[in-house]
Protein backbone atom coordinates (compact mmCIF):
# COMPACT_ATOMS: atom_id res chain seq x y z
CA UNK A 1 0.00 0.00 0.00
CA UNK A 2 1.76 3.37 -1.14
CA UNK A 3 2.08 5.74 1.43
CA UNK A 4 2.42 9.67 0.75
CA UNK A 5 2.85 11.66 3.68
CA UNK A 6 2.52 11.18 7.53
CA UNK A 7 0.00 14.14 9.31
CA UNK A 8 -0.07 15.26 12.76
CA UNK A 9 -3.87 14.87 12.47
CA UNK A 10 -6.10 15.06 9.01
CA UNK A 11 -9.35 16.34 9.16
CA UNK A 12 -11.96 14.66 6.99
CA UNK A 13 -14.88 17.45 6.23
CA UNK A 14 -14.23 21.10 5.25
CA UNK A 15 -17.18 22.54 6.89
CA UNK A 16 -17.34 25.00 9.60
CA UNK A 17 -16.13 21.84 11.76
CA UNK A 18 -13.67 20.70 9.51
CA UNK A 19 -11.96 24.06 8.02
CA UNK A 20 -11.92 25.79 11.41
CA UNK A 21 -10.22 22.03 13.11
CA UNK A 22 -7.54 22.16 10.62
CA UNK A 23 -6.71 25.53 10.64
CA UNK A 24 -6.09 25.89 14.61
CA UNK A 25 -4.03 22.89 14.28
CA UNK A 26 -2.15 24.88 11.33
CA UNK A 27 -1.88 27.56 14.25
CA UNK A 28 -0.32 25.16 16.95
CA UNK A 29 2.60 24.00 14.23
CA UNK A 30 1.03 21.01 13.43
CA UNK A 31 1.63 19.07 10.03
CA UNK A 32 -2.54 18.66 9.29
CA UNK A 33 -4.48 17.99 6.62
CA UNK A 34 -8.13 18.71 4.97
CA UNK A 35 -10.37 16.57 3.20
CA UNK A 36 -13.27 17.48 1.44
CA UNK A 37 -15.67 16.18 -1.11
CA UNK A 38 -16.52 19.23 -2.86
CA UNK A 39 -15.40 22.67 -1.96
CA UNK A 40 -13.65 24.78 1.34
CA UNK A 41 -16.42 25.84 3.61
CA UNK A 42 -18.61 22.63 2.92
CA UNK A 43 -22.29 22.48 2.65
CA UNK A 44 -22.51 25.97 5.33
CA UNK A 45 -20.30 28.21 3.22
CA UNK A 46 -21.04 26.84 -0.37
CA UNK A 47 -25.03 25.74 -0.23
CA UNK A 48 -26.40 26.95 3.37
CA UNK A 49 -25.72 30.07 5.67
CA UNK A 50 -23.94 32.19 3.04
CA UNK A 51 -25.96 31.69 -0.14
CA UNK A 52 -29.22 31.38 1.77
CA UNK A 53 -28.08 34.86 3.67
CA UNK A 54 -27.24 36.54 0.21
CA UNK A 55 -30.42 35.64 -1.32
CA UNK A 56 -32.54 37.00 1.94
CA UNK A 57 -30.66 39.83 1.80
CA UNK A 58 -32.50 40.42 -2.08
CA UNK A 59 -35.27 39.89 -0.64
CA UNK A 60 -35.43 42.35 1.95
CA UNK A 61 -34.12 44.74 -0.03
CA UNK A 62 -36.38 43.86 -2.82
CA UNK A 63 -39.19 44.57 -0.62
CA UNK A 64 -37.78 47.98 1.23
CA UNK A 65 -37.60 49.26 -2.34
CA UNK A 66 -41.49 48.21 -3.00
CA UNK A 67 -41.98 51.14 0.33
CA UNK A 68 -39.67 53.43 -0.72
CA UNK A 69 -42.77 55.98 -0.29
CA UNK A 70 -42.70 55.58 3.13
CA UNK A 71 -39.31 57.65 3.42
CA UNK A 72 -40.44 59.97 1.37
CA UNK A 73 -38.81 58.63 -2.06
CA UNK A 74 -39.98 57.80 -5.34
CA UNK A 75 -39.28 54.10 -6.72
CA UNK A 76 -41.97 53.18 -9.31
CA UNK A 77 -41.86 50.04 -10.89
CA UNK A 78 -39.17 47.94 -9.20
CA UNK A 79 -38.71 44.96 -11.04
CA UNK A 80 -36.14 42.10 -9.97
CA UNK A 81 -34.22 39.59 -12.37
CA UNK A 82 -34.26 36.44 -10.32
CA UNK A 83 -31.39 35.09 -12.10
CA UNK A 84 -29.24 37.00 -11.39
CA UNK A 85 -30.30 37.33 -7.41
CA UNK A 86 -29.82 33.21 -7.31
CA UNK A 87 -26.23 34.25 -8.95
CA UNK A 88 -25.66 36.92 -6.88
CA UNK A 89 -25.60 34.02 -3.87
CA UNK A 90 -23.49 31.86 -5.89
CA UNK A 91 -20.82 34.52 -6.49
CA UNK A 92 -20.83 35.58 -2.64
CA UNK A 93 -19.94 31.86 -1.71
CA UNK A 94 -17.52 31.67 -4.23
CA UNK A 95 -15.55 34.39 -2.27
CA UNK A 96 -16.22 33.05 0.66
CA UNK A 97 -14.73 29.98 0.05
CA UNK A 98 -11.49 31.18 -1.85
CA UNK A 99 -11.15 33.24 1.50
CA UNK A 100 -10.74 29.79 3.26
CA UNK A 101 -8.67 28.05 0.69
CA UNK A 102 -6.06 31.71 1.55
CA UNK A 103 -6.61 30.59 5.01
CA UNK A 104 -5.46 26.99 4.40
CA UNK A 105 -2.11 28.08 2.36
CA UNK A 106 -1.56 30.81 5.35
CA UNK A 107 -1.64 28.44 7.49
CA UNK A 108 0.27 25.32 5.70
CA UNK A 109 -2.65 22.86 5.82
CA UNK A 110 -2.55 20.66 3.07
CA UNK A 111 -5.98 20.56 1.14
CA UNK A 112 -7.29 17.78 -0.85
CA UNK A 113 -10.57 17.86 -3.00
CA UNK A 114 -12.36 14.16 -2.80
CA UNK A 115 -13.68 11.69 0.07
CA UNK A 116 -11.18 10.69 2.79
CA UNK A 117 -11.76 7.42 4.66
CA UNK A 118 -10.72 6.29 7.25
CA UNK A 119 -9.26 2.66 6.58
CA UNK A 120 -8.14 2.04 9.92
CA UNK A 121 -7.08 3.93 13.16
CA UNK A 122 -3.97 5.93 11.89
CA UNK A 123 -4.58 5.17 7.84
CA UNK A 124 -6.62 7.58 6.04
CA UNK A 125 -7.43 7.02 2.18
CA UNK A 126 -9.22 9.39 -0.62
CA UNK A 127 -11.79 6.97 -2.40
CA UNK A 128 -12.97 9.66 -5.26
CA UNK A 129 -12.12 12.65 -6.81
CA UNK A 130 -9.06 13.81 -8.40
CA UNK A 131 -6.36 12.23 -5.18
CA UNK A 132 -8.61 9.20 -5.79
CA UNK A 133 -6.14 6.29 -4.38
CA UNK A 134 -4.03 8.31 -2.07
CA UNK A 135 -3.07 7.12 1.39
CA UNK A 136 -2.18 8.78 4.30
CA UNK A 137 -0.14 8.23 7.79
CA UNK A 138 -1.87 9.78 10.53
CA UNK A 139 -1.48 10.60 14.44
CA UNK A 140 -5.28 11.69 14.86
CA UNK A 141 -8.33 11.62 12.30
CA UNK A 142 -10.92 14.57 13.39
CA UNK A 143 -14.09 13.65 11.76
CA UNK A 144 -16.22 16.42 10.66
CA UNK A 145 -18.41 15.69 7.93
CA UNK A 146 -21.39 17.07 8.92
CA UNK A 147 -25.53 16.52 8.33
CA UNK A 148 -27.37 16.26 4.99
CA UNK A 149 -30.95 17.36 4.92
CA UNK A 150 -33.89 14.53 5.88
CA UNK A 151 -36.04 13.56 3.72
CA UNK A 152 -39.44 12.42 3.71
CA UNK A 153 -39.77 8.22 3.17
CA UNK A 154 -41.03 7.49 -0.63
CA UNK A 155 -40.39 10.67 -1.38
CA UNK A 156 -37.32 11.18 -3.81
CA UNK A 157 -36.43 14.48 -4.10
CA UNK A 158 -35.63 15.61 -8.15
CA UNK A 159 -34.67 19.29 -7.67
CA UNK A 160 -37.47 20.69 -9.48
CA UNK A 161 -40.71 19.11 -7.79
CA UNK A 162 -39.13 18.40 -4.79
CA UNK A 163 -36.43 20.17 -3.44
CA UNK A 164 -34.50 20.18 -0.29
CA UNK A 165 -32.59 23.57 1.06
CA UNK A 166 -29.60 22.34 -1.36
CA UNK A 167 -31.82 22.05 -5.04
CA UNK A 168 -33.58 25.29 -3.48
CA UNK A 169 -30.14 27.41 -3.65
CA UNK A 170 -29.36 26.17 -7.73
CA UNK A 171 -29.66 29.08 -9.72
CA UNK A 172 -32.69 29.40 -11.97
CA UNK A 173 -34.42 31.65 -13.70
CA UNK A 174 -37.63 32.45 -11.81
CA UNK A 175 -38.76 31.48 -8.74
CA UNK A 176 -41.81 28.51 -8.67
CA UNK A 177 -45.32 30.28 -8.75
CA UNK A 178 -46.43 28.22 -5.89
CA UNK A 179 -44.47 26.03 -3.13
CA UNK A 180 -45.34 24.10 -0.55
CA UNK A 181 -42.87 24.16 2.65
CA UNK A 182 -42.94 21.44 5.17
CA UNK A 183 -41.45 21.95 7.94
CA UNK A 184 -41.33 25.60 9.91
CA UNK A 185 -37.90 25.54 11.42
CA UNK A 186 -35.19 27.99 10.60
CA UNK A 187 -34.61 27.19 7.15
CA UNK A 188 -38.40 26.76 6.49
CA UNK A 189 -39.17 30.11 7.55
CA UNK A 190 -36.13 31.33 5.61
CA UNK A 191 -36.89 29.70 2.78
CA UNK A 192 -40.52 30.85 2.84
CA UNK A 193 -39.81 34.61 3.56
CA UNK A 194 -37.54 34.61 0.71
CA UNK A 195 -39.68 33.28 -2.12
CA UNK A 196 -43.03 34.90 -1.02
CA UNK A 197 -40.73 37.96 -1.41
CA UNK A 198 -40.55 37.34 -5.07
CA UNK A 199 -43.98 36.38 -5.91
CA UNK A 200 -44.18 32.56 -5.29
CA UNK A 201 -47.65 31.80 -3.05
CA UNK A 202 -46.41 29.94 -0.21
CA UNK A 203 -47.67 27.81 2.25
CA UNK A 204 -46.02 26.85 5.29
CA UNK A 205 -46.53 23.96 6.86
CA UNK A 206 -45.60 22.63 9.95
CA UNK A 207 -46.55 19.43 12.16
CA UNK A 208 -46.15 21.32 15.88
CA UNK A 209 -48.04 23.34 17.36
CA UNK A 210 -46.08 26.84 16.17
CA UNK A 211 -43.53 27.91 13.97
CA UNK A 212 -40.28 27.77 14.53
CA UNK A 213 -40.73 25.26 17.06
CA UNK A 214 -37.87 25.90 19.12
CA UNK A 215 -38.45 29.42 19.75
CA UNK A 216 -40.13 31.08 22.75
CA UNK A 217 -43.93 30.99 22.37
CA UNK A 218 -44.49 34.53 21.62
CA UNK A 219 -42.09 35.14 19.15
CA UNK A 220 -43.92 32.22 17.34
CA UNK A 221 -47.06 33.83 17.45
CA UNK A 222 -45.89 36.95 16.02
CA UNK A 223 -44.15 35.82 13.29
CA UNK A 224 -46.99 33.81 12.46
CA UNK A 225 -49.35 36.88 11.99
CA UNK A 226 -46.53 38.71 9.98
CA UNK A 227 -45.84 36.13 7.66
CA UNK A 228 -49.57 35.86 7.19
CA UNK A 229 -49.82 39.50 6.45
CA UNK A 230 -47.14 39.57 4.38
CA UNK A 231 -49.50 37.15 2.29
CA UNK A 232 -48.55 33.53 2.84
CA UNK A 233 -50.62 30.72 4.09
CA UNK A 234 -49.71 28.84 7.23
CA UNK A 235 -50.88 25.29 8.27
CA UNK A 236 -49.56 24.41 11.86
CA UNK A 237 -50.25 21.10 14.01
CA UNK A 238 -50.71 19.93 9.99
CA UNK A 239 -49.42 16.83 8.36
CA UNK A 240 -48.84 16.96 4.73
CA UNK A 241 -49.88 12.96 3.32
CA UNK A 242 -50.48 11.47 0.27
CA UNK A 243 -47.74 13.40 -1.82
CA UNK A 244 -47.88 12.78 -5.55
CA UNK A 245 -45.41 14.40 -8.02
CA UNK A 246 -46.99 15.21 -11.60
CA UNK A 247 -45.48 16.49 -14.90
CA UNK A 248 -45.95 19.73 -13.93
CA UNK A 249 -47.34 19.90 -10.33
CA UNK A 250 -47.91 18.06 -6.97
CA UNK A 251 -50.56 17.31 -5.06
CA UNK A 252 -50.82 16.85 -1.15
CA UNK A 253 -53.35 16.49 1.71
CA UNK A 254 -52.78 18.79 4.77
CA UNK A 255 -54.26 16.97 7.69
CA UNK A 256 -55.03 18.59 10.97
CA UNK A 257 -57.24 16.52 13.50
CA UNK A 258 -60.03 15.01 11.19
CA UNK A 259 -59.86 17.77 8.94
CA UNK A 260 -58.44 17.40 5.16
CA UNK A 261 -57.51 19.76 2.77
CA UNK A 262 -55.94 19.34 -0.64
CA UNK A 263 -53.54 21.81 -2.11
CA UNK A 264 -51.82 21.64 -5.51
CA UNK A 265 -48.14 23.53 -6.26
CA UNK A 266 -45.72 23.75 -8.77
CA UNK A 267 -42.66 22.26 -6.33
CA UNK A 268 -42.60 20.85 -2.50
CA UNK A 269 -39.48 21.80 -0.54
CA UNK A 270 -38.82 19.64 2.67
CA UNK A 271 -37.08 21.56 5.53
CA UNK A 272 -37.84 18.56 8.56
CA UNK A 273 -34.75 19.05 9.90
CA UNK A 274 -30.93 16.75 9.36
CA UNK A 275 -29.48 13.41 9.62
CA UNK A 276 -26.15 12.32 10.24
CA UNK A 277 -23.35 12.28 7.00
CA UNK A 278 -21.12 9.28 7.52
CA UNK A 279 -21.48 8.33 4.18
CA UNK A 280 -18.22 6.55 3.14
CA UNK A 281 -16.25 8.15 5.97
CA UNK A 282 -15.23 5.45 7.75
CA UNK A 283 -14.38 2.19 6.37
CA UNK A 284 -16.08 -1.32 7.53
CA UNK A 285 -13.31 -2.40 9.93
CA UNK A 286 -14.11 0.72 11.78
CA UNK A 287 -16.74 0.50 14.19
CA UNK A 288 -17.55 3.81 15.90
CA UNK A 289 -20.53 3.55 18.71
CA UNK A 290 -23.34 5.95 17.25
CA UNK A 291 -26.79 7.47 18.77
CA UNK A 292 -29.20 7.40 15.97
CA UNK A 293 -27.21 7.72 13.61
CA UNK A 294 -24.60 10.47 15.20
CA UNK A 295 -21.15 9.83 16.21
CA UNK A 296 -20.58 9.72 20.47
CA UNK A 297 -17.67 11.14 21.80
CA UNK A 298 -16.59 11.81 25.15
CA UNK A 299 -15.13 15.23 26.65
CA UNK A 300 -13.08 15.11 24.63
CA UNK A 301 -14.29 15.00 21.33
CA UNK A 302 -12.84 11.52 20.87
CA UNK A 303 -14.90 8.58 19.76
CA UNK A 304 -14.75 5.11 20.60
CA UNK A 305 -12.09 4.36 18.64
CA UNK A 306 -8.40 5.36 19.99
CA UNK A 307 -7.25 8.14 17.71
CA UNK A 308 -9.99 8.96 16.26
CA UNK A 309 -11.70 12.00 16.99
CA UNK A 310 -15.36 13.72 15.81
CA UNK A 311 -16.77 17.48 16.04
CA UNK A 312 -19.85 19.53 14.77
CA UNK A 313 -22.78 18.65 13.51
CA UNK A 314 -21.86 14.89 13.35
CA UNK A 315 -22.21 14.53 17.01
CA UNK A 316 -25.35 15.63 17.07
CA UNK A 317 -27.26 18.93 18.00
CA UNK A 318 -27.49 22.02 18.21
CA UNK A 319 -26.68 22.31 14.37
CA UNK A 320 -25.53 25.49 14.03
CA UNK A 321 -22.08 26.48 12.46
CA UNK A 322 -20.89 28.23 15.38
CA UNK A 323 -21.34 25.70 17.41
CA UNK A 324 -19.64 23.15 15.39
CA UNK A 325 -16.87 26.01 14.89
CA UNK A 326 -16.51 25.89 18.95
CA UNK A 327 -16.05 22.51 19.13
CA UNK A 328 -13.94 21.85 16.33
CA UNK A 329 -11.29 24.32 18.41
CA UNK A 330 -12.11 22.61 21.39
CA UNK A 331 -11.22 19.11 19.78
CA UNK A 332 -7.99 20.50 18.49
CA UNK A 333 -7.32 22.25 21.62
CA UNK A 334 -7.58 18.94 23.29
CA UNK A 335 -6.06 16.52 21.20
CA UNK A 336 -2.96 18.34 21.33
CA UNK A 337 -2.91 19.65 25.02
CA UNK A 338 -3.57 23.54 24.83
CA UNK A 339 -6.52 22.97 27.63
CA UNK A 340 -9.70 21.27 28.00
CA UNK A 341 -12.56 21.42 26.03
CA UNK A 342 -15.37 24.05 26.93
CA UNK A 343 -18.89 22.75 28.10
CA UNK A 344 -21.08 24.37 26.11
CA UNK A 345 -24.34 25.57 28.05
CA UNK A 346 -25.37 28.14 26.05
CA UNK A 347 -25.43 28.80 22.57
CA UNK A 348 -27.41 32.17 20.68
CA UNK A 349 -30.06 30.46 17.73
CA UNK A 350 -31.21 33.22 14.72
CA UNK A 351 -33.04 32.74 11.81
CA UNK A 352 -32.54 35.62 9.18
CA UNK A 353 -36.30 36.03 7.58
CA UNK A 354 -37.20 39.39 7.92
CA UNK A 355 -38.16 40.21 11.22
CA UNK A 356 -35.20 38.19 12.43
CA UNK A 357 -35.30 36.20 15.44
CA UNK A 358 -32.08 35.22 17.57
CA UNK A 359 -32.24 33.52 20.80
CA UNK A 360 -30.21 32.13 23.80
CA UNK A 361 -30.97 30.02 26.91
CA UNK A 362 -34.17 28.69 28.51
CA UNK A 363 -37.63 29.77 26.85
CA UNK A 364 -40.41 30.68 29.22
CA UNK A 365 -42.14 27.21 28.28
CA UNK A 366 -38.78 25.18 29.53
CA UNK A 367 -38.36 27.35 32.89
CA UNK A 368 -42.19 26.29 33.42
CA UNK A 369 -41.92 22.58 32.52
CA UNK A 370 -38.59 22.50 35.08
CA UNK A 371 -40.15 24.47 37.55
CA UNK A 372 -37.50 27.09 37.94
CA UNK A 373 -38.58 30.33 39.19
CA UNK A 374 -38.01 33.39 36.63
CA UNK A 375 -39.17 37.14 35.91
CA UNK A 376 -39.86 38.58 32.82
CA UNK A 377 -38.34 41.77 31.32
CA UNK A 378 -40.06 42.85 28.03
CA UNK A 379 -39.42 46.09 25.61
CA UNK A 380 -40.98 46.71 22.19
CA UNK A 381 -38.99 47.77 19.71
CA UNK A 382 -42.00 50.45 18.75
CA UNK A 383 -41.05 52.01 21.80
CA UNK A 384 -37.51 52.29 20.37
CA UNK A 385 -36.53 55.75 18.56
CA UNK A 386 -34.46 53.78 16.49
CA UNK A 387 -36.97 51.20 15.12
CA UNK A 388 -39.48 53.53 14.68
CA UNK A 389 -37.10 56.19 12.69
CA UNK A 390 -36.01 53.30 10.52
CA UNK A 391 -40.07 51.59 9.91
CA UNK A 392 -38.30 48.88 11.95
CA UNK A 393 -40.76 48.90 14.45
CA UNK A 394 -42.25 45.65 14.95
CA UNK A 395 -40.67 43.04 17.46
CA UNK A 396 -39.53 42.77 21.08
CA UNK A 397 -36.90 41.97 23.41
CA UNK A 398 -37.43 39.74 25.91
CA UNK A 399 -35.04 38.35 28.89
CA UNK A 400 -35.68 35.98 31.84
CA UNK A 401 -33.71 36.58 34.73
CA UNK A 402 -33.35 34.59 38.10
CA UNK A 403 -35.71 36.44 40.99
CA UNK A 404 -32.75 36.03 43.34
CA UNK A 405 -29.52 36.80 41.75
CA UNK A 406 -30.64 38.48 38.47
CA UNK A 407 -28.67 35.95 36.76
CA UNK A 408 -30.25 35.57 33.00
CA UNK A 409 -31.92 32.62 32.20
CA UNK A 410 -32.91 33.37 28.49
CA UNK A 411 -33.37 36.09 25.92
CA UNK A 412 -35.50 35.82 23.07
CA UNK A 413 -35.64 38.89 20.26
CA UNK A 414 -37.58 39.23 17.21
CA UNK A 415 -37.00 42.29 15.01
CA UNK A 416 -34.62 44.39 13.55
CA UNK A 417 -31.28 43.26 13.47
CA UNK A 418 -31.99 40.11 15.94
CA UNK A 419 -29.02 38.09 14.79
CA UNK A 420 -26.71 41.24 15.72
CA UNK A 421 -28.35 42.15 19.11
CA UNK A 422 -28.19 38.54 20.68
CA UNK A 423 -24.80 38.63 21.30
CA UNK A 424 -24.85 41.53 23.72
CA UNK A 425 -26.99 38.90 26.39
CA UNK A 426 -24.42 35.73 24.49
CA UNK A 427 -21.52 37.04 26.10
CA UNK A 428 -23.66 38.27 29.73
CA UNK A 429 -24.46 34.95 30.29
CA UNK A 430 -20.74 33.77 29.17
CA UNK A 431 -19.76 36.26 32.13
CA UNK A 432 -22.43 35.24 34.22
CA UNK A 433 -23.50 38.90 34.14
CA UNK A 434 -27.19 40.05 35.85
CA UNK A 435 -30.02 41.95 34.06
CA UNK A 436 -28.95 44.96 36.48
CA UNK A 437 -25.57 45.03 34.96
CA UNK A 438 -27.37 44.93 31.71
CA UNK A 439 -29.04 47.69 32.37
CA UNK A 440 -26.43 49.76 33.98
CA UNK A 441 -24.19 49.32 30.88
CA UNK A 442 -25.18 52.80 28.87
CA UNK A 443 -26.29 52.01 25.64
CA UNK A 444 -25.43 54.78 22.42
CA UNK A 445 -28.73 56.70 21.37
CA UNK A 446 -30.48 55.94 19.39
CA UNK A 447 -29.56 52.67 18.61
CA UNK A 448 -32.00 49.06 18.46
CA UNK A 449 -29.57 47.76 21.29
CA UNK A 450 -31.05 50.64 23.40
CA UNK A 451 -34.04 47.85 23.45
CA UNK A 452 -31.49 45.16 24.80
CA UNK A 453 -30.68 47.61 28.29
CA UNK A 454 -34.48 48.54 28.42
CA UNK A 455 -35.77 44.82 28.69
CA UNK A 456 -32.94 44.29 31.53
CA UNK A 457 -34.53 47.70 33.01
CA UNK A 458 -38.21 46.01 32.78
CA UNK A 459 -37.63 43.18 34.85
CA UNK A 460 -37.45 45.31 37.76
CA UNK A 461 -40.08 47.51 36.45
CA UNK A 462 -37.31 50.32 35.61
CA UNK A 463 -38.03 50.68 31.76
CA UNK A 464 -38.09 54.34 30.86
CA UNK A 465 -39.67 54.15 27.54
CA UNK A 466 -42.72 51.60 28.37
Amino acid sequence: MPETTAYDLIVIGGGPAGYVAAIRAGQLGRKVACIELERAGGTCLNWGCIPSKALLKSAELFLKMKKAETFGLGAAGITFDFAKVMQRSRGVADQMAKGVEFLFRKYKVDYFLGRGQVLVPGMVEITEGEHQGKFFKTGRVLLATGCKPRLLPGLPVDGERIQTSREALVPRAKPPASIAIIGAGAIGVEFAYFLNAFGSKVTLVELLPQVVPAEDEEVARLLHRIFEKQGMTIHTGTKAENIKVGKNSVTLDLVAGDKRQPLEVESVLVAVGVVANLEGAVSSKVKLDLDRGFVKVDANYETNVKGIFAAGDIVGPPWLAHVASARAVDAVNAMFGHGHPRRIRSFPACTYCQPQIASIGLTEKALKEKGIAYKVGKFPFLAAGKAVATAEADGFVKVLSDPATGEILGAHIIGAEATELISEYSLAMNLEATVEEVHATIHPHPTYGEAIMEAAAAVSGEAIHI
